[in-house]
């Protein structure tokens, strides 16, 4: 909201009419104000600027607890759309999102008996049950198949994005993120990898063969898509390693120029997974003059109504 139109602009009542959709409730929250509604209404509004912006390299940023529920299907939807043109991710997402081509992860509950899960040979990740078969078992048949195919056809050296548009392209089907980003030719870093299961396979498949990762190519490839940039915005879920390469990369062109968050993490600890944008405009990584936003809350609430509220504008922009 405008400083000018502070006292003047009334708060309005939510009105629920016969078949109200996702977009048209997002658009009441801007009248409705209250608290969170209003940012998350605003954030919408960033998003959809930020894809009509002319010259604008979009980047996209979340953690990999999120691939492992039905949020998965919202990030793929925006990787599918060509929404976005940049993904940086944790390696959670390539294993989640690998595993989950093949087989299924279950519903459970916050407070389990973990020692009976961990004696039947079930993980919890949060409220949802990860299966032994469905994860590490899975991942490590797909992806020493898949290390040994590229060894076999001379490849020596490969960048961590790389591995992953083989990964999309030769392991997974049409429900992974990771295959819609290697059709459209958009690429996923993930600075983290070693620290999951593709990273290990990858670690364990180079103890017998001469295979290496070359993480710094990735850098190079980032350093030229920042540079080349006339404007960007970054869609920033959750914090850690994959917030911190966004927006670190971003302050080598003054800024990103259009950000919302979406984290539930605090700012008092001092930690970058709570830092709000405001902190990140005092080292030069989010612009003076950018568009940006905070919304606070759990991002598979979050995400689903914002996307929901996106593609229904776009599309009517379409027709």
């Amino acid at each position: 909201m405008h400083k000018e139109a502070a006292h003047k602009v009334p708060v309005k009542d939510y009105e629920f009419t016969k078949d109200l959709s996702v977009d048209e409730l997002v658009l009441q929250m801007d009248g409705a104000w209250g608290f969170t509604a209003g940012k998350l209404a605003t954030s919408v509004n960033i998003m959809e600027s930020m894809i009509n912006a002319k010259g604008c390299v979009k980047f996209f940023s979340f953690t990999g607890n999120l691939v492992a529920t039905g949020t998965r299907g919202v990030i793929r939807e925006l990787v599918k759309r060509k929404l976005v043109d940049v993904v940086i991710t944790t390696c959670g997402t390539l294993d989640h999102d690998l595993a989950r081509c093949w087989r299924d992860y279950y519903k459970g509950s916050f407070v389990m008996n973990d020692s009976k899960l961990h004696q039947e040979g079930v993980n919890r990740l949060g409220n949802v049950l990860v299966p032994n078969d469905s994860y590490g078992t899975i991942i490590e048949k797909k992806i020493q198949g898949l290390l040994q195919e590229l060894y076999n056809e001379g490849k020596r050296e490969v960048s961590a994005s790389q591995l992953v548009r083989e990964i999309g392209l030769r392991c997974c089907n049409e429900s992974s993120i990771q295959y819609w980003a290697a059709k459209n030719n958009i690429p996923i870093f993930v600075p983290g990898i070693v620290d999951g299961a593709v990273g290990y396979q990858m670690w364990l498949f180079s103890q017998d063969h001469d295979l290496k990762l070359n993480l710094l190519k990735d850098e190079g490839e980032l350093n030229n898509i920042v540079f080349d940039a006339k404007k960007s915005g970054a869609l920033i879920v959750g914090g850690g390693i994959s917030k911190h390469h966004t927006i670190w990369w971003n302050q080598f062109k003054d800024g990103l120029d259009f950000v919302v968050y979406v984290s539930t993490a605090d700012e008092w600890d001092g930690s970058l997974s709570g830092a709000r944008p405001r902190e990140a405009v005092s080292w030069g990584k989010i612009s003076e003059k950018a568009r940006r936003i905070m919304v606070e809350g759990d991002a598979s609430v979050i995400l689903p109504v914002m996307a929901g509220s996106l593609f229904s504008r776009l599309n009517k922009k379409k027709k």
